[in-house]
Parts: structure tokens; C-alpha cells; sequence
């Protein structure tokens, strides 16, 4: 095995944006649209996920696994929607689960977060 690279790092937070180990490439803590609604912020999550896999030269469809985190679980529908809008039938193996986000807003800010792992070949 290679190196392990670990770029978008953020230092306060003590946590990588991106590891590459091997053909595995780990991104976490995918956000976006905060405080708008729920489906904005799916989209803007995945979002920030396509733009992080386009720095190391890959795409949604290289993604292999998601853990979607939702304030309010009875939004995976709305997710699912999205889900075949970006993968065109070519879904990740995924699972979902309800937290309370640490983050500011309280319940009118985050309702949405994903990580995923994509396999480079």
C-alpha cells in the first residue's frame, strides 16, 4: 500500500476533508445550503461531495458508500429523490441515521450531512 494523503484539513476541527488510503478514498462531513430547507440542503451536500471528489479527480459515480446523517429521519424520502436524480441507478450502498448536529442553528441550521467512500480502480 501507498501513502496515505489527507488534504482539506482543518486544524481547528482536527479532522481531514479527504484521505486517500489505497484505492479508498474517505471524504466526511459533506454540508451545504445550511438553514435553507431540507431538500436545498441534501442537494448542497452532495454537492460539496462532487466538488471535493473533482480535486482528486473523481465523480459521484465513484462513490461506493454513504452514512447520511439527518436531524429528522422521515427525510429520507427526500433524499432518496435526490440520490436517483445524481446516481442514474448507479447507487452506493448506504445507511441513514437521525442525530442531533453540534452545530449552530440549532434545529433551523443543520438537517443534513453525509460521508461517503469512493473506490478509485
Amino acid at each position: 500500500m501507498g501513502d496515505i494523503i489527507r488534504s482539506d484539513i482543518n486544524e481547528e476541527w482536527a479532522h481531514s476533508g479527504i484521505v486517500e488510503a489505497g484505492d479508498f478514498v474517505f471524504v466526511s462531513y459533506c454540508v451545504g445550503n445550511i438553514g435553507q430547507p431540507i431538500e436545498d440542503q441534501i442537494n448542497g451536500a452532495f454537492d460539496h461531495l462532487s466538488e471535493r471528489l473533482e480535486t482528486i479527480g473523481l465523480t459521484l459515480e465513484t462513490v461506493v458508500k454513504m452514512d447520511c446523517l439527518f436531524r429528522d429521519v422521515w427525510n429520507i424520502p427526500v433524499m432518496e429523490k435526490v440520490i436517483k436524480e445524481r446516481f442514474h441507478g448507479k447507487y452506493p450502498a448506504r445507511k441513514s441515521l437521525q442525530t442531533e448536529f453540534a452545530h449552530r442553528g440549532g434545529q433551523e441550521g443543520l438537517q443534513f450531512q453525509l460521508d461517503a467512500i469512493a473506490y478509485r480502480n
